[in-house]
């Protein structure tokens, strides 16, 4: 019984570990997943909705940050929080070139979409 418990312990430490392994991996957006990141864009949202609403100053702050990684902002774009809530991927895909942003990744493939 003894020789049981111990290695269910083990087992356990072992479990442990592997999950803090996986919590301390790095994602296409560092320690943040992409639906972390896609929460940091709630000033985007009507613009990512609707390619004639203005884009906001904080929005943009946002995008520029998240962009300076094109596949981690791809992967925002794409997230199932961003699905979630409304965006439009087609239309949120042109918000950097909104912006103003001169050196953003034109050309660049996020997913069925390329950046303008």
């Amino acid at each position: 019984m003894a020789g049981f418990l111990r290695v269910v312990f083990l087992m356990s430490l072992l479990v442990i570990a592997g999950l803090q392994c996986a919590k301390g991996a790095r994602s296409v957006c560092g320690k943040s997943s992409p639906d972390e990141e896609a929460m940091h864009l709630a000033p985007c949202a009507d613009a990512a909705k609707d390619e004639k609403a203005p884009v906001s100053a904080s929005c943009c702050q946002q995008v520029k940050r998240i962009g300076q990684n094109p596949d981690c902002l791809c992967a925002v774009l794409l997230s199932g929080t961003a699905k979630a809530s409304g965006v439009k991927a087609e239309v949120a895909i042109t918000i950097p070139k909104r912006c103003g942003f001169t050196n953003r990744p034109v050309g660049y493939k996020c997913g069925p979409y390329t950046l303008p």
